[in-house]
């Protein structure tokens, strides 16, 4: 017997899709943006960088190998909700703790399955992200798009998922001290750098300069997370008075904050960047890579001159800035996330440059 229709997803222009839900049933009003990973959906669902956005997988089978409790890049995910073609909610994993629509509801997540996701990407791609509500099929259209005219998605996204207070991470033998402002910090940079000798202090997105330089670190490390990095002004401004005293790395959103603070400006995207296939190109070496990354906005490279920060990397699909760098003052970035492990095959990882930069630092303290 066919399964009717109990969801689905509403958009300004009064165009409905119909699926079946999972996770929560709550109504909610997302950005709606593609991933084009193959796997991962948890790292995906558990991304601050992915705050109030309804992400469309294009990977047709999604929750075929559970939850494991090891995985998460975040504690509590704050994904908007969840688009997908399949979903498998009877996993096939050892590892597995919860299914994806048990940890979806717990956290109050809608999602939906039965959808031609491949069609909605490219609806996305040619036509750019767009404003929806994902809600019960029986909601009156004219209801819905009340909702959606009345209700904006928030802007204080950093500022809803840094962390409240400071807390640690540490590791044994550490060599360096790191501060990392939180603007949506992934559990994966912390274990980058806790594997790297540091111990990290992860501080709130509004912690003073003063307060760091109390901290005596040894470096900067700017995290990724979602949203408009015009939002997170007070960041630019901490990253203006303490440029040039510490090394620095960025990710992500730190990159897009990094770039504001040097003099440059950011916009939005299109469609925004979600998936693990982006080819990014080193400019200083020609090597080509493909990249994971998630934002919505990227640095203009037309702002960039007279600042002192160098383009560093390129994506080759659009042409946007990937990377910058101030060599002068230590400070690095990119936009997309670096690898997190450390690779015997690859000599040089960017969180080995930032180890690098550090080490230099100390030399000539």
């Amino acid at each position: 017997m066919e399964k009717n229709f109990d969801r689905k997803i509403v958009f300004e222009d009064g165009s409905e899709i119909l699926g079946y839900g999972f996770g929560a049933a709550s109504d909610r009003v997302c950005e709606i943006v593609f991933n084009t990973s193959m796997v991962g959906y948890q790292e995906i669902i558990s991304d601050p960088a992915c705050t109030h956005q309804l992400v469309v997988m294009t990977y047709p089978l999604i929750g075929n190998y559970g939850i494991a409790d090891e995985d998460f890049e975040a504690k509590v995910p704050t994904i908007g909700g969840l688009v997908v073609r399949d979903y498998n909610d009877m996993p096939s994993n050892f590892r597995y703790t919860k299914t994806l629509s048990e940890i979806l509801e717990e956290n109050d997540i809608p999602g939906i399955y039965g959808v031609d996701t491949r069609k909605l990407m490219c609806s996305i791609r040619d036509g750019g992200s767009k404003k929806v509500f994902i809600t019960n099929v029986n909601t009156v259209k004219e209801d819905a798009l009340k909702i959606l005219a009345s209700v904006d998605i928030p802007k204080n996204a950093v500022e809803s998922v840094s962390c409240k207070k400071r807390w640690y991470s540490r590791t044994s033998n550490h060599k360096y001290n790191v501060v990392a402002i939180d603007c949506g910090i992934k559990n994966s940079s912390i274990k980058s750098l806790n594997m790297r000798g540091c111990n990290v202090t992860i501080v709130p997105f509004s912690t003073t300069p003063e307060e760091i330089e109390f901290m005596k670190p040894d470096g900067l490390f700017l995290s990724s997370g979602p949203g408009n990095p015009e939002d997170a002004g007070v960041v630019t401004e901490t990253l203006k008075a303490l440029k040039g005293k510490y090394p620095i790395f960025g990710v992500g959103l730190g990159m897009q904050l990094l770039a504001l603070s040097y003099g440059a400006k950011t916009y939005k995207l299109p469609a925004g960047h979600g998936g693990a296939n982006y080819p990014v190109r080193t400019l200083e070496t020609g090597k080509l890579d493909i990249v994971t990354q998630h934002h919505s906005f990227a640095v203009c490279e037309d702002s960039l001159k007279n600042t002192g920060l160098t383009v560093t990397h390129k994506n080759i699909m659009d042409g946007s800035v990937e990377g910058v760098a101030a060599k002068e003052d230590k400070a690095f970035a990119v936009q997309f996330y670096p690898v997190g492990t450390i690779d015997p095959t690859v000599k040089v990882n960017l969180y080995d440059d930032f180890i690098n930069l550090m080490e230099e630092a100390k030399k000539h303290a």
